[in-house]
């Protein structure tokens, strides 16, 4: 593939995301849950210019997606897209101006062709995306309790696949969370574990994947390290230190890199 994508994670996890998906004719903010200033900072450390988006895509509704979607919006005239469930879900996304997609759509933004596919998350109706162009493709999927058939279609050979991988599951289970909230984040409609998406990648890693990253790591029930780990030990990868000293693998023919997107600072893939 020749890379024509780009993905710029400027915050993932319960605190607050957001990343920016660049195409060959524009940027495309997904989900805006930090405030503007913050979103503002980040993208000044990766170097993008945020005058260049052209529309913003939400997953769902969770305020750490969303919260500081009403702000950004004041400087903001480009096209806003969710589903109809998630503009409905919250009374300040009924007041902006949403493009209304389905949970299995295709449209095209920024040169890239979109695909949306449903997740599980408890929410009203969440989605994750696919963009490519004819050489190129970036799978993104966080906040899922499992993936379904037409998502597992839907990230199958991206080149950068962006997945959630929120939790270590005996970390989990023997963590500070009441009952609850434990059987809430390992169910259905809850998060991926590490093992889920490293069981995951089995199928998804193909020969056309680079770049797998984790996305929406737990700060109480899970580690960079052992997210890594777990997922490196499904392809085959060994794992190391990487420049900033983040731990990540590859694979020993250099082909496959696993790194961890995080909450306080951004992080780009060519």
């Amino acid at each position: 593939m020749t890379p024509e994508i780009h993905l710029h994670v400027l915050a993932s996890g319960s605190k607050g995301n957001a990343a920016v998906v660049e195409g060959p004719s524009g940027l495309v903010l997904v989900d805006c849950g930090i405030s503007r200033r913050a979103l503002l900072g980040r993208a000044d450390e990766l170097g993008l210019d945020l005058s260049r988006v052209v529309a913003v895509l939400l997953t769902h509704e969770h305020s750490d997606h969303v919260g500081g979607l009403t702000v950004f919006c004041n400087h903001f005239d480009g096209e806003l897209l969710t589903t109809a469930g998630t503009a409905a879900a919250r009374s300040y996304l009924t007041q902006l101006p949403f493009t209304i997609v389905g949970h299995s759509d295709e449209f095209e933004l920024a040169g890239m062709r979109v695909r949306t596919f449903p997740t599980s998350h408890d929410v009203a109706d969440p989605v994750g995306f696919r963009f490519s162009t004819a050489d190129d493709a970036l799978g993104f999927c966080t906040d899922t309790g499992r993936l379904g058939d037409e998502a597992l279609e839907a990230l199958t050979g991206a080149r950068i696949l962006a997945l959630e991988s929120n939790h270590d599951e005996r970390m989990l289970a023997t963590g500070s969370y009441p009952g609850y909230l434990k059987a809430r984040v390992a169910g259905p409609t809850g998060h991926l574990s590490n093992a889920q998406t490293a069981e995951a990648l089995g199928t998804l890693a193909c020969d056309d994947t680079e770049t797998v990253v984790a996305m929406h790591l737990s700060q109480e029930n899970n580690r960079p390290s052992v997210c890594v780990r777990t997922l490196a030990e499904a392809v085959g990868a060994e794992v190391a230190s990487g420049e900033d000293g983040r731990p990540e693998a590859r694979t020993p023919d250099g082909r496959l890199t696993i790194c961890c997107a995080a909450q306080d600072w951004p992080l780009t893939v060519w």
